[in-house]
């Protein structure tokens, strides 16, 4: 088996020393012939050639690659996507100030054009990601030596075609009409040029249906693909590709069957477990991209695609980036029987004109109280405050934590304890003090599959299954008031620890729970809204609001209606340029979104690099509307 250091989850990246000896693509073609001076298939001929390919492969996954010639920007290729699917949506502004990272304002406010320097980034990473796989899976058949067993080479094999089809998914949410190139890519012929006629999604789940046909169910090493991982991206993809009634019994399986690859039953704990490096790979892991910090890569192996994501204060003076949404701030409140406040209809949840208190355009020294309002607890682990506790750092600045004055609220999600400093950060790139961290990204987890089975049930039309999923995610913070955010013992000393009074007024309701507000009762568009509603409370942040709103869409199959995405984000983007001034101060404004709109039938996909395009003769055809 792959080898692994003491008993750590993170595969062994070896970011530097794979550069030197695998063969690795850094021309600007995303795919080409093997560069002059790459290592020789022959040396790599053995089970540890092998193995160092598939590791190589996986190294991917943390959206990081050191290559020989030029490297990619890990905020740009980042697994989490927390450009394309975050700052894109309705989660979250670039934020920082409006110099820094220029080439990232066109993806919030939708003005982007093929040439932008990160889609071409995504684009290529990706692809190389997609060659280690391939690499892996080409040279099974030169191992000669004995060293590879028949049974070993059809967990590679499997292992690098769940791989293969982990970034596929991501190029394909991101542009739909890709090119797919299998193992089987003829280089000595020049015959690798097959265009983009359409959606891969038949390509890609032939992948995962592959993997799923050979994997265990449990893994000797943590971080590498079982079974039910397999399962869970299967299903994915099935309910990208619309097909609910082929993801229904495997989504299912996962909750009635499913186990890590460590071989602990899934389960749902306590929310802010999925963002606490201390217990990442926990019962409701499906499947990770596993970080690590202090083990010799100088940061290269942690979480690098969320450098820039940390709140100016209380630690670092950077960088600004990814705050969170007054939208999403006021998404988080409820009514009287604790359940989210939205509307069935075209242009789906309803972005309340009346604004979730914040601080926006006070100074550090003017006084301020959080608001009473009744909040569903997952906001203060989904978003900094002011005044509230944000993890152990102490109370949150809120504004004077932002960098740009543009929003009072904070990304939080990807940031580490104070306390677990040592053990779960360290500098990465050589300037990012203490952001680097081990926390791991979620690809899938457990909340995922119920709100994805929810959405199969509505679409069945068996509204109280459905219902019963959403009350189960919405449970776990319901029966378990423990898990919601605490005052401190001392506001001065947060190292103390936390009292048992909850820091604001949560209150969460189940719909089962609610006379009148049930599924059944309501009908089908107000059971669909309120899984699309559940999936953006629970999983805000996390990289997934854009791609939801995407596979929702009648334009492409989804079942919203056409032109659900555009009404959804042109609501979006009206309401956070026309907020009225806060405490008795300046007009609350986004200027990335003032002047801008949303196209239906452009915008849900991105424009494929032009660069790609030239390259290749025409033989890749742009996107509608680029």
């Amino acid at each position: 088996m792959i080898d692994m250091r003491k008993s750590q989850i993170k595969y062994i990246s070896m970011a530097g020393i794979l550069a030197t000896v695998m063969v690795i693509y850094s021309c600007n073609k995303f795919l080409d012939k093997p560069p002059v001076g790459s290592l020789s298939t022959t040396v790599l001929a053995s089970k540890n050639g092998v193995d160092g390919l598939l590791i190589g492969a996986y190294s991917m996954l943390d959206g990081y690659a050191a290559l020989p010639v030029n490297g990619y920007t890990s905020w740009e290729t980042s697994m989490d996507n927390w450009t394309y699917g975050g700052i894109a949506s309705d989660d979250a502004f670039k934020g920082s100030n409006t110099t820094d990272q220029p080439n990232a304002a066109p993806l919030e406010n939708h003005s982007v054009n093929a040439s932008n320097e990160y889609l071409q980034e995504k684009w290529g990473f990706c692809y190389n990601a997609i060659q280690r796989a391939n690499d892996a899976i080409r040279e099974i058949p030169n191992v000669k030596d004995g060293s590879l067993t028949p049974a070993y080479a059809q967990e590679v094999i499997a292992e690098a075609r769940f791989l293969r089809g982990v970034f596929y998914l991501d190029l394909a949410k991101m542009w739909r009409n890709v090119p797919y190139f299998s193992e089987n890519v003829d280089y000595v012929n020049g015959n690798y040029i097959v265009g983009n006629p359409g959606p891969i999604w038949d390509s890609i789940e032939a992948d995962f249906s592959a993997a799923l046909a050979v994997l265990p169910k449990t893994q000797a090493q943590i971080g590498r693909a079982n079974y039910y991982a397999a399962e869970a991206f299967l299903a994915k993809t099935y309910m990208f590709d619309h097909q609910y009634t082929k993801a229904l019994p495997l989504l299912t399986d996962l909750i009635a069957n499913g186990v890590t690859s460590g071989g602990v039953k899934y389960a749902l704990g306590p929310f802010e477990n999925n963002f606490n490096a201390s217990f990442r790979n926990n019962a409701e892991s499906i499947f990770a991209a596993q970080m690590t910090v202090n083990d010799g890569s100088g940061g290269n192996n942690s979480n690098e695609g969320d450098v820039l994501n940390f709140p100016a204060g209380p630690y670092t003076s950077c960088c600004g980036f990814y705050q969170p949404s007054y939208s999403l701030g006021n998404a988080f409140k409820v009514d009287a029987n604790g359940l989210p406040m939205f509307q069935p209809g075209p242009n789906g949840p309803a972005y309340q004109t009346v604004l979730l208190g914040n601080d926006h355009g006070l100074g550090a020294t003017d006084p301020f109280t959080p608001p009473a309002d009744a909040l569903d607890p997952r906001i203060d682990w989904t978003l900094g405050r002011r005044g509230i506790p944000y993890l152990d750092w102490g109370l949150c600045g809120g504004e004077q934590w932002s960098r740009g004055d543009v929003v009072p609220y904070n990304p939080i999600k990807n940031v580490f304890w104070n306390g677990q400093a040592a053990a779960t950060s360290e500098t990465a790139e050589g300037w990012a003090g203490s952001q680097g961290t081990a926390i791991n990204y979620n690809f899938i987890r457990l909340a995922d599959v119920y709100l994805w089975r929810a959405e199969c049930e509505v679409e069945a039309n068996t509204l109280l299954a459905a219902q019963a999923d959403v009350d189960t995610v919405r449970n776990r913070m319901a029966a378990h008031p423990e898990y919601w955010v605490h005052t401190y013992v001392d506001n001065a000393h947060p190292e103390k620890g936390f009292t048992t009074t909850p820091a604001a007024n949560y209150q969460i309701g189940l719909y089962g729970n609610a006379p009148g507000k049930d599924f059944a009762s309501n009908g089908q568009a107000y059971a669909r809204a309120a899984v699309y509603m559940e999936r953006q409370l629970e999983l805000a942040m996390e990289g997934h609001r854009f791609f939801d709103l995407q596979r929702w869409d009648g334009l492409y199959g989804g079942p919203a209606g056409a032109g659900y995405m555009a009404g959804v984000l042109n609501a979006y983007i009206k309401a956070e340029t026309s907020w009225p001034p806060q405490n008795g101060g300046h007009a609350v404004n986004n200027p990335v979104l003032q002047g801008h709109t949303f196209t239906a039938g452009v915008n849900e996909l991105w424009p494929i690099p032009q660069n790609q395009v030239d390259i290749e003769g025409g033989k890749i055809k742009q996107n509608p509307g680029y």
